[in-house]
């Protein structure tokens, strides 16, 4: 907009003047309550103008304002398209190609999607994973439900047992994996020095509790001790905004604990169990972390039997540089979450209508 002299101001201030002077008397004489709050809005505009023009200033106070909104969340939103957004986009498309990040990208089209159905170490992630979570989020929901419901009673000590209960969420993960080996050791450890010396347990028959088929039990077993606490805390939040009323008009009824926990609690809580369960979905199935510090030995490498879908997409990018196809089961790790979690919304909204 090119800058006015004082006689230009002058001459656009009186033009808009009367143009306001004109749509508030139109605006007295209108029967149309659409049309009536139209020419306020219009009224509203006129008087911006005028006092943009009368300061001088190029952008409205309300630009202004929007203008330091959006300052504040600018670096938040540039970092996310530059270390979120992008990648996932070049992720997306670099599922279609073969690249070894230093030779030219070559287009393949789908055939990385369809070197997946004879790829036996990705089948053997998928079915890890599948079983990880299967495993891991219903045991976890109980755990931190059921130690919700205690330490949400009036217990002796209940603010320190909330606090050990939720250690081992905050506590490094290397520093608990590492107690949690030398529990489990299978010579050294105390479950099995039990096993062995209190009930009789064959040396031999005595559990290798990180290798083989017990491999993934002892991953289900590390991470509901672990992720408990957290959701216990979230299921806390939830029952304190129960009403007391409910309980008492049950127990006038004459509801037992199971009738009011059934009916009563568990309705109440449809939605933090709904958040429950989509958050332990998705932290399952990127698990990543907790596989090669319980299970990668010395080497941090994975047998076959803990691998899992995230270690192998950066076994395949990593180590073997094989780029377009780690992308190719990086997309279908995001769409095995994406319909669970749809499944699980429209579960929700219809429960919620019924």
């Amino acid at each position: 907009m090119p800058k006015l002299d004082e006689a230009q101001k002058a001459a656009k201030i009186d033009s808009l003047q009367g143009e306001l002077t004109s749509l508030i008397a139109s605006v007295r004489t209108q029967t149309d309550e659409k049309t009536r709050r139209k020419m306020i809005g219009q009224i509203g505009n006129l008087n911006r103008q005028i006092d943009k023009i009368k300061s001088g200033r190029i952008l409205s106070r309300e630009a202004r304002r929007d203008l330091v909104a959006y300052s504040f969340i600018a670096p938040n939103f540039i970092g996310f398209c530059v270390f979120t957004l992008i990648p996932i986009l070049f992720a997306f498309g670099l599922a279609f190609m073969n690249w070894d990040g230093s030779n030219p990208i070559q287009w393949s089209g789908i055939g990385n999607f369809t070197r997946l159905w004879d790829d036996t170490f990705f089948k053997a992630a998928l079915k890890n994973t599948v079983i990880y979570c299967v495993g891991t989020v219903p045991l976890t929901m109980i755990a931190s439900l059921a130690l919700a419901i205690v330490l949400n009673q009036k217990v002796i000590g209940r603010g320190i047992f909330r606090t050990l209960s939720f250690f081992p969420y905050v506590a490094s993960l290397v520093a608990i994996t590492s107690v949690w080996k030398m529990l489990f050791h299978p010579s050294k450890g105390p479950i099995n020095s039990i096993l062995y010396n209190v009930f009789h347990v064959a040396q031999e028959d005595l559990p290798q509790w990180f290798s083989g088929g017990l491999v993934l039990f002892s991953m289900i077993l590390f991470s509901v001790w672990k992720y408990m606490g957290y959701y216990m805390v979230i299921y806390l939040a939830g029952l304190q905004g129960i009403s007391a009323e409910l309980y008492e008009a049950a127990s006038l009824d004459g509801a037992s604990t199971w009738n009011k926990f059934r009916y009563v609690t568990w309705p109440q809580l449809s939605s933090t169990t709904f958040f429950v369960v989509v958050m332990l979905t998705i932290n399952c199935f990127k698990v990543y972390d907790v596989a090669v510090m319980l299970a990668g030995g010395g080497s941090g490498e994975l047998t076959t039997s803990a691998t899992v879908l995230v270690y192998y997409i950066y076994q395949k990018a990593f180590i073997d540089w094989d780029l377009g196809y780690s992308s190719a089961v990086a997309m279908v790790l995001f769409l095995m979450v994406l319909l669970v979690t749809i499944i699980q919304f429209r579960g929700q909204a219809k429960k919620e209508r019924a």
